[in-house]
């Protein structure tokens, strides 16, 4: 077999055309977390009606029938020592987030999704449903029409689903009915959480915030806190952090390659080196093939007809041999071009860098997923 070798040489210096580079300023609000303010989650159950026939079972899902009962029974309608058996009605648990200073009335999303053995919740419409939250109190009701994006098409002999049309969704579909108590103009201080922890990152925004107020009222106390001092500032929290929260601030990212195994994504940061490394990338094919040979006996000889395996394997190497020569400080982007040059598929470029981290030629944080 013929081998064609490919000799690529990364970090050529290439005279380019200079253009100026125009960076997209970062806020504070989008990389600072306060702490204490925050969402809380909330789930409930409820039941989902006006299903197409595509409903929860009787046999796999009991209670279902139970829950329809006890609300027919809230309803003033007796149902006892009757058998229902509805296929338009599906049990669901519905989740939802309640925003920080939610107020009483305020509309939140809600999500549904089926818990028993219902074929598609399109159509339906969710009875009211109280949503607790953690400590088991109510903090808001839903109810109004789901909104499924998946569909589910069956006929005699045939099925397909197309997403998930099991799960669903209600814009606006619960109302607040219980606020978290939280005063948070009586603070002394405010603590700013880094959504990335960095040194750097936390050190700018002390200036930032500093030369922004005109004195030393920002501190920071970890890499992940920045601590404000309320308490020698003539407003209150809330005006100050309107005051700042728009603050340009430049944003110290690490070198780091994130690489998805079940999609085949890779993420490369924008400081990520490589040092002097050879790779050599090539496809191994291994061929089997089976040539039984059958074996009788004489005429007329006492014997049987027997068939003997016989095995043919081959071993060689399909395609172009790949071998790329990355050059001392080669950039991330001299890196892409080069093993797109080389027809590298994203798999493979995969098990390119993982062995290029391995051999310590590569100077990044590997995330692999």
């Amino acid at each position: 077999m013929r081998l064609l070798t490919k000799i690529l040489c990364i970090g050529i210096a290439l005279t380019l055309t200079a253009l100026p580079v125009v960076e997209a300023q970062t806020k504070l609000r989008d990389v600072l977390d306060i702490e204490g303010v925050r969402t809380n989650d909330l789930v409930g159950y409820g039941i989902v009606v006006g299903l197409n026939g595509t409903g929860d079972s009787v046999r796999n899902a009991p209670f279902t029938e139970d829950s329809l009962s006890h609300m027919l029974e809230r309803l003033g309608v007796n149902v006892q020592g009757e058998e229902i058996r509805p296929n338009n009605v599906a049990a669901v648990l519905v989740t939802a987030s309640l925003p920080a200073f939610a107020r009483n009335g305020s509309a939140i999303d809600v999500s549904v999704a089926s818990i028993g053995d219902a074929q598609s919740l399109e159509g339906g419409t969710l009875i009211l449903t109280p949503l607790r939250g953690a400590d088991n109190e109510v903090y808001a009701v839903a109810q109004g029409s789901v909104m499924v994006s998946g569909i589910n098409v069956e006929a005699p002999g045939a099925r397909d689903t197309v997403g998930t049309p099991t799960t669903g969704a209600i814009p606006d579909g619960a109302l607040v009915e219980r606020e978290i108590q939280f005063d948070f103009n009586s603070q002394d201080s405010v603590t700013l959480a880094l959504r990335t922890p960095d040194f750097t990152t936390a050190a700018r925004v002390e200036d930032t915030i500093n030369t922004a107020l005109g004195g030393p009222v920002a501190f920071m106390r970890d890499p992940g806190s920045i601590e404000l001092n309320m308490a020698s500032m003539s407003g209150s929290p809330a005006r100050v952090l309107a005051a700042i929260e728009n603050l340009p601030i430049k944003v110290e990212t690490p070198a780091r390659i994130v690489i998805d195994e079940k999609s085949g994504t890779i993420v490369l940061g924008q400081d990520v080196t490589i040092s002097q490394v050879a790779i050599a990338q090539g496809n191994i094919s291994i061929k089997v093939r089976e040539n039984p040979v059958v074996v009788q006996p004489n005429p007329f000889a006492n014997g049987e007809t027997i068939v003997l395996p016989r095995t043919d394997i081959e071993v060689g190497q399909t395609g172009d041999q790949n071998i790329a020569l990355l050059n001392s400080n080669t950039t991330l982007s001299q890196l892409i071009e080069g093993l797109n040059a080389l027809g590298v598929r994203p798999q493979e470029m995969a098990d390119i860098i993982r062995s290029m981290s391995a051999a310590g030629a590569i100077h990044a944080e590997l995330v692999i997923r």
